[in-house]
């Protein structure tokens, strides 16, 4: 009896310690304010800075790189030890990870030209418009699940220029990831049309990841946000 709860000590010692040595490849893309990098090469955002404070207050190590948003998602759904954010938590994606979150609050809106005659009461009422998204995103997705046609472009900022000269009446993005991208490319007098979903977006791991390494994620999350960490470094941002 001795031995087998010596034994049971040591490989929890062993797998806690295996554990927490790990190192974690977090992926994310270029979704300001969110997540993006500076001019100095450093990713910074409201995601970031709260995901970094999250890693380094549990202790689980990390190293952190900025990818396009499809090879991002894959790596962190095919690769272990891998995880991506901010990833929006819709159904489709609920079975696929595992989660930590939430780390931050997107609504989702529809943005127009400032002054455009177009009204939305409801999100049908937008089928009739040609709507800008950008490919692989989940807004996109959610709104080509409900029916609609979507005028992809690669990258979302692109979207702003295309909503300024007219080749689109909406733009289908993030409440602040678009004013951000329209403000950075120059284009100004846009304005919400309409907010059509308010989601969540988290961190999203691997299947594969330990229950205990999200668990003590999760339990670490809800301190500061408790604590108020996550409001301070959302406020720096507004």
């Amino acid at each position: 009896m001795r031995y087998i709860i010596g034994f049971c000590c040591v490989f929890y010692v062993l797998f806690s310690s295996a554990v927490s040595a790990q190192t974690f490849q977090l992926k994310t893309e270029n979704y300001p304010p969110f997540n993006l990098d500076n001019s100095d090469g450093e990713i910074i955002g409201i995601s970031t800075e709260i995901v970094e404070a999250l890693f380094k207050r549990a202790d689980v190590k990390y190293e952190l790189e900025l990818l396009p948003w499809q090879r991002a998602y894959r790596l962190a759904l095919e690769e272990a030890n891998h995880a991506v954010f901010s990833t929006t938590q819709t159904t489709k994606r609920q079975q696929l990870f595992k989660w930590v979150g939430p780390i931050v609050d997107n609504n989702w809106v529809f943005l127009k030209q400032a002054g455009s005659n177009i009204v939305l009461k409801d999100l049908n009422d937008a089928k009739k418009y040609r709507v800008g998204g950008y490919r692989g995103d989940a807004t996109a997705l959610y709104l080509e699940s409900k029916g609609f046609k979507i005028d992809y472009v690669p990258k979302d900022y692109l979207n702003a220029r295309k909503l300024e000269r007219g080749r689109i009446d909406l733009w289908a993005t993030g409440q602040l990831l678009g004013p951000y991208y329209a403000k950075e490319n120059g284009v100004e007098n846009l304005e919400e049309a309409l907010i059509f979903n308010k989601t969540i977006m988290s961190i999203a791991f691997n299947i594969n990841t330990s229950d205990k390494i999200i668990r003590k994620l999760n339990l670490e999350l809800n301190l500061m946000q408790s604590e108020g960490v996550l409001d301070l470094i959302k406020a720096k941002y507004r």
